[in-house]
């Protein structure tokens, strides 16, 4: 249920970021495209893209030569990136932390959701949610899962803006980065930010369980397949973006893995032996109450068939008493 729920919010983060660069594609492509005016677009690009032109124009006066809009491309993206890292490294360590509490609470969630597939009423699956949660509760963990896509969306008015940027700058959109136009789709460079994309994920599953790991392999899909549709339209200036984008989170993957994890897990470890897991459900449990209901339900079963006799037995009396009656001689 959770890997299904991440799917659809990254798809629908896709989808949102589609219609951010949708609506930036001129309608009649020509050597000077018109500027965006309506509310969204239009403030989009008087707000975000122009100052953005403004910064790599000078950023690439400073470098000078034929590569400089893409080395200013690049150190927005590094900029960008430095200014969302402590955010992003906080939230693979909240992610880390809470997969490996999960994981210890697996044995008693798992009690749960087999018996959640076999429940019949509404109350028996509130009555199993309410353990659920409070299997959560006991052990100070928490059933919501970490904000994995927000660093994601805090990027999309750069996304927005930079694409506007480019489209729309003359200078900018003419210009080359070692001989690749950064005004138009380029498959090397898309394919080199899908691969690193596809590198990070791969770096994501390492010290995993399997089982975990075997659910999280079409999530971790979905970051490179967004790169790719998304550089694969879009000028190669954005997709430049996501190419530089994508060396620092290669990096920030390997602090994590190899930095962070293991840290979280140490301490994860020294919370359990100071404060041990809560058990809240065992099997036990629900064999008792199944046993329980089975005595219920054939005291109930006898206490019916017992009345049934009764009643049987009380009717046939009745009637051999009436044809007693019928049959008495009279005096």
């Amino acid at each position: 249920m959770k890997n299904s729920k991440r799917i659809t919010t990254l798809a629908m983060l896709a989808m949102t970021v589609t219609f951010f660069l949708a609506g930036c594609v001129p309608q009649k492509m020509s050597s000077h495209p018109k500027i965006p005016t309506g509310l969204i677009y239009g403030s989009s690009y008087k707000y975000i893209a122009v100052p953005l032109q403004h910064i790599m124009e000078r950023i690439a006066d400073i470098f000078g030569g034929i590569n400089g809009y893409g080395w200013a491309i690049i150190i927005i993206t590094f900029v960008v990136r430095m200014i969302l890292l402590p955010l992003m490294l906080n939230q693979s360590n909240k992610m880390t932390a809470q997969q490996e509490k999960t994981r210890r609470l697996k044995p008693q969630l798992d009690i749960i959701q087999a018996q959640q597939k076999v429940a019949t009423t509404a109350e028996e699956k509130a009555e199993l949610s309410q353990l659920m949660m409070q299997v959560y509760k006991e052990n100070n963990s928490s059933m919501m899962p970490s904000l994995g896509c927000l660093t994601l969306l805090i990027q999309l008015p750069i996304f927005s803006g930079l694409y506007q940027a480019i489209q729309y700058s003359p200078e900018i959109s003419s210009s080359h980065f070692f001989g690749i136009g950064l005004g138009s789709p380029n498959i090397i460079i898309t394919v080199i930010a899908t691969l690193l994309y596809v590198g990070q994920s791969a770096l994501s599953l390492i010290g995993m369980p399997a089982e975990q790991k075997k659910q999280m392999q079409t999530t971790v899909l979905m970051s490179p397949a967004i790169t790719f549709f998304i550089s694969l339209f879009a000028p190669a200036g954005l997709a430049l973006y996501f190419l530089a984008g994508g060396i620092i989170m290669v990096i920030q993957q390997l602090i994590t893995t190899f930095i962070i994890m293991p840290r979280v897990k140490q301490r994860i470890d020294l919370e359990i032996k100071e404060n041990p897991i809560v058990t809240v459900v065992t099997k036990e449990m629900f064999t008792q109450k199944a046993g329980t209901e089975s005595a219920a339900t054939a005291t109930t079963l006898d206490s019916q068939q017992a009345n049934t006799n009764t009643t049987v037995s009380s009717r046939s009396n009745n009637q051999r008493n009436a044809g007693k009656q019928r049959h008495k001689p009279q005096a």
